[in-house]
């Protein structure tokens, strides 16, 4: 009973805690994000206040959900801390309970956080992405505005025609393209022309591109409200070729990664995206089981720096290796699964290695 009690006090407590970090983590992420929002797109036409308040807003998901291995290991730090400083702690071992008894709620707690941003928090990140990308692409509808092609680029081949494809973001599902480009092959090779429009639509058996630039070699750009271009392209097979993994929820996941491999599209990105997801409630864990491995030395007024720095840098080092090695997933170097779990399964051992040599010898 009175383990229940204690656990159910430490629980809150560190629920208690994440929810105030979430807060002020919310509060800086949207001032810096709505800073920069503003410095990068306020010389745009139509830009306002409103929609760059907007933009900032339905980003901020994505931002957040970023930092949540950052917020379980400092809230596991300041918890365990601030309970250490008031000897409730003390009185818990003194009363016989061990450190993996105390532990559960803050275990349990990390769990729960990391499978509501999984369930909860990514799926609204991605809607949002989505949101702020298609924004984005509105204000940028004038192409002296067009940034550098950063999605993968896609070639058709449809009878004699051969088009290479490139656009700013995808929309719509890959229905629709934002600064497209379409840069069109002759049998030998050689490039015949390049239609550069404010968007191009996906429709049956064709691309439906607006406000189009003609360029061919040796001759003057000309300019065309529309332009029709011939195509065999599925939307399905375009939306899983352009889309970011970002933007998909983790509920559509599986499916995507089903019509990708139906296509014979790689799904590497998709697959190492849905493992990194089902991986971040056990990488909230691995960063909690850090913070307790330099939390839990009794300490009136003060902790060691040293060693509270030590937390810190572990904590960074082991995020700066998931992201390092889920890019590495991504492109296909190594496994999605092991490029995922690999990090996390150590981080535990590391973690629970060091607890037991603290506390049991």
């Amino acid at each position: 009973m009175i383990f229940k009690t204690l656990g159910r006090y430490f629980l809150v407590r560190y629920l208690v805690t994440t929810f105030w970090f979430f807060l002020g983590v919310i509060s800086i992420v949207f001032l810096v994000d709505f800073s920069e929002t503003a410095s990068r797109l306020g010389g745009l036409p139509g830009y306002t206040v409103s929609l760059g308040l907007t933009m900032t807003a339905v980003r901020l998901p994505l931002i957040l959900q970023q930092t949540v291995p950052f917020i379980a290991l400092f809230v596991g730090m300041t918890t365990l801390i601030g309970l250490n400083r008031r000897y409730e702690l003390v009185i818990a071992r003194a009363a016989g309970i061990s450190v993996w008894q105390f532990m559960a709620p803050f275990v349990l707690g990390a769990l729960f956080v990391g499978l509501m941003t999984m369930l909860v928090l990514n799926p609204i990140a991605a809607w949002g992405q989505r949101q702020a990308q298609s924004i984005e692409a509105d204000l940028r509808g004038d192409p002296s505005y067009r940034k550098t092609l950063s999605i993968p680029w896609l070639r058709q081949i449809s009878g004699r025609d051969d088009v290479i494809i490139g656009a700013n973001t995808v929309l719509d599902n890959g229905m629709t393209l934002a600064n497209p480009v379409f840069i069109h092959f002759d049998s030998h090779g050689d490039i015949i022309l390049r239609q550069d429009a404010a968007t191009a639509k996906l429709e049956n058996g064709y691309w439906l591109l607006n406000a189009v630039v003609e360029r061919r070699p040796g001759e003057i750009p000309e300019h065309k409200d529309s332009v029709q271009v011939r195509t065999n392209l599925k939307q399905d097979f375009v939306a899983e070729r352009l889309t970011q993994p970002e933007t998909i929820a983790f509920y559509d996941l599986s499916k995507r990664i089903a019509i990708a491999r139906s296509f014979g599209i790689s799904t590497k990105a998709l697959e190492t995206q849905f493992h990194f997801l089902l991986s971040q409630p056990f990488l909230l864990v691995a960063m909690t089981l850090i913070a307790a491995t330099v939390s839990l030395k009794f300490s009136r007024f003060n902790q060691s720096r040293s060693v509270i720095l030590g937390g810190i840098v572990s904590g960074f080092v082991l995020y700066v290796v998931t992201v390092l090695v889920k890019a590495f997933g991504s492109s296909g170097v190594v496994p999605p699964f092991v490029a995922t779990w690999i990090p996390v399964i150590v981080a535990l051992a590391l973690g629970a290695t060091m607890l037991l040599h603290q506390e049991d010898g």
